[in-house]
């Protein structure tokens, strides 16, 4: 997976091909992606080795600067909120 731009958010959204939810959290995730750079991977649960065997049927999972944040469903605000307190920790 891709390092991050210096001092930006690393967002990766674990998915599948023909997954609904997965669809849905790429449209959230690119709408947060307008009102606040960082920088995004998608990554193909069934064609990365051992993502597969960790993650399954979870998809869509979201990573937040390499920390599970999210499974299922992601709405802008919530990833929003979540990359605020990000920095918020590294911060300190």
């Amino acid at each position: 997976m891709a390092q991050s731009t210096e001092g930006r958010n690393r967002v990766v959204l674990v998915s599948r091909a023909d997954c609904c939810l997965c669809d849905a959290a790429l449209v959230e995730i690119e709408a947060a992606r307008r009102s606040r750079p960082f920088d995004l991977e998608v990554v193909d649960v069934d064609t990365e080795p051992g993502l597969a065997e960790h993650y399954g049927e979870e998809v869509p999972v979201i990573l937040v600067d390499g920390r599970k944040a999210f499974k299922y469903r992601v709405t802008r605000e919530q990833l929003l909120r979540r990359l605020g307190r990000g920095r918020w920790f590294r911060a300190l």
